[in-house]
């Protein structure tokens, strides 16, 4: 009987060791997972991991089901593709790229200027606030033929309705901005002395500053489905016109690799924000 209880006494205690390094090992695990999340490598990583994830199986599911290329291309016949039209991509994507960001720009220009305007001035609020939202419901490919007799197909219209896309969240959060700045810290700098200018430079600029960035980056994504709009419709050259004319001749795999180069570039700029942002505001994060 004494030697059962030593036996089970024994068999507990090497249980309890190996139920106690189970537990150890996985909170090792969690801890060391916990720390790669936490690192600049995992926003590479893991996006890395699910865009190829994301293709085996877009080329497992053409495969399997024995999808046609002109319903959808598997992502092999795309790189193929890609390589076969790469002087027509590069060219049509330049043109795609420089009317988004000539359209992005000047929406930063109009946009930090409007917001600035209604966060201020409640008469520019009164005024303004409810034009844009009007003119924010209208919707944008409905002006794309207007544009094209306008100015004709060339660069004008996308560019234009690049900037129309894009200007509207660039000025609504630039006066939400300025909206949302606690009156007590105004007040504190205008007890000390502090004029409208050092106000706004000392309260009003640094609390705006995350709202820009926060607009630039959904307003990048705006610029180029802007772009790509009115390159569909009224344009000699685009990724949008490029897209059309593959699709009118059933090149669909052609179509497709002009959709992910624009998504890269997309990407690009995004990625190109989220640095900037963290470079000038750091004390945001």
């Amino acid at each position: 009987m004494l030697g059962f209880r030593v036996g089970l006494g024994a068999w507990s205690q090497i249980l309890t060791c190996c139920f106690s390094l189970l537990l150890s090992d996985r909170t090792m695990a969690a801890t060391k997972l916990d720390r790669f999340l936490k690192s600049k490598s995992a926003g590479f990583v893991l996006p890395f991991i699910a865009t190829v994830v994301l293709f085996a199986v877009w080329e497992l599911v053409v495969i399997l089901f024995k999808i046609p290329p002109f319903n959808l291309p598997a992502p092999s016949s795309i790189a193929q593709a890609t390589i076969n039209f790469t002087p027509q991509l590069l060219a049509n994507s330049l043109r795609t790229l420089w009317t988004t960001l000539l359209g992005f720009l000047l929406a930063v220009g109009v946009g930090v200027v409007l917001g600035f305007m209604i966060g201020y001035s409640r008469v520019a609020y009164l005024m303004l606030y409810p034009l844009l939202v009007a003119f924010n419901t209208i919707p944008k490919a409905a002006i794309v033929p207007l544009l094209a007799i306008w100015f004709g197909a060339n660069a004008i219209p996308a560019t234009v309705t690049a900037f129309l896309l894009a200007f509207f969240p660039i000025a609504v959060n630039v006066a939400l901005g300025l909206d949302t700045v606690e009156p007590e810290m105004k007040d504190v700098l205008r007890s000390l002395g502090a004029n409208q200018v050092e106000t706004f430079q000392k309260v009003g600029w640094p609390h705006t500053l995350p709202y820009i960035f926060a607009s630039l980056k959904i307003a990048a994504s705006f610029a180029f489905i802007g772009a790509v709009i009115s390159e569909s419709v009224a344009s000699n050259a685009g990724l949008g016109y490029l897209i059309v004319q593959a699709t009118s001749d059933f090149n669909v795999p052609l179509a497709f690799a002009a959709l992910l180069l624009l998504a890269v570039m997309g990407v690009v700029l995004y990625a190109f924000f989220v640095f900037v942002e963290k470079k000038v505001i750091y004390w945001a994060r």
